[in-house]
């Protein structure tokens, strides 16, 4: 190997490691995903009243509407809700909602139609026994170059979610690539910013890592090419709480041969 390759090699496990230890920040923040305690779906409480969640809540056509009174403790845009306030889906982070009751943040969610509640909460358990993620080290093998091949049109797969419920998952195209000679594929979704999403499993999955993961890769060149880092696999929310709605992976998008790369499994304290 040349030094010049050696030190590309060098420059991109260290970058890999500041990418990895940046993970592990964000999955610890205080709104990270590890504070997600609860995913409650208005539907099931059509009195309006959810455990544990303070304020009365209920659809009205294409928004929610809270009634909260001042023994609620509800802020709402930082200030104290009596009476009621009608809420659209927040779109931002988990600490600009709208809605709030001491250090809990709650969330409005929209999916297919139905709305839901969110409530994050940097006390959680989850989030004070989390001590790492396991991750495998950066292998240069496992950055392959891959071709993106874009469908005519958008397709949508109804694919089973983390929650057991089943739901359409878009999908922009599929990545074409080899591992050990080996031709593979994977269906994608493509970002407002042009970028992929894969939601992958291989022979690893369910025993030395996680069920599935997330692939991410950069927005592919001109003539489609795409680099399919496997260094960077992504555990998925729900590897993380519960209460997440992760989408299992699409027909064709589980791997025949192990995948020794990138995040694997949670690990507490």
């Amino acid at each position: 190997m040349s030094t010049d390759a050696q030190h590309q090699e060098q420059d991109a496990a260290r970058e890999w490691q500041r990418w990895h230890e940046g993970r592990i920040v964000a999955v610890a923040a205080p709104y990270g995903p590890l504070s997600l305690t609860g995913t409650h779906w208005l539907s099931d409480y059509p009195e309006g009243l959810i455990p544990a969640v303070p304020g009365h809540w209920r659809e009205d056509g294409d928004g929610v509407v809270l009634t909260a009174v001042a023994q609620d403790g509800v802020l709402v845009d930082g200030e104290p809700l009596t009476g009621e306030v009608r809420l659209g889906a927040d779109r931002g982070p988990v600490d600009a909602s709208r809605v709030a009751r001491g250090d809990r943040r709650l969330m409005v969610l929209r999916r297919e139609g139905l709305w839901a509640v969110r409530d994050f909460d940097p006390g959680s358990p989850a989030r004070h026994a989390f001590s790492t993620i396991e991750a495998t080290a950066h292998d240069p093998r496992w950055t392959l170059p891959g071709t993106f091949r874009p469908y005519g049109e958008g397709r949508s797969v109804r694919v089973a979610n983390a929650d057991g419920v089943e739901r359409g998952l878009g999908l922009g195209g599929e990545i074409a690539f080899t591992v050990d000679g080996v031709a593979c594929t994977l269906q994608a979704a493509i970002e407002p910013d042009g970028s992929l999403w894969a939601v992958f499993a291989d022979a690893t999955s369910g025993k030395s890592s996680y069920r599935f993961r997330f692939l991410r890769p950069e927005a592919p060149d001109d003539d489609g090419g795409v680099s399919v880092d496997f260094n960077r696999a992504l555990l998925p929310p729900c590897a993380f709480a519960d209460h997440f709605i992760c989408p299992f992976p699409p027909p064709g998008n589980t791997l025949p041969a192990p995948v020794p790369a990138g995040e694997r499994n949670r690990i507490d304290a």
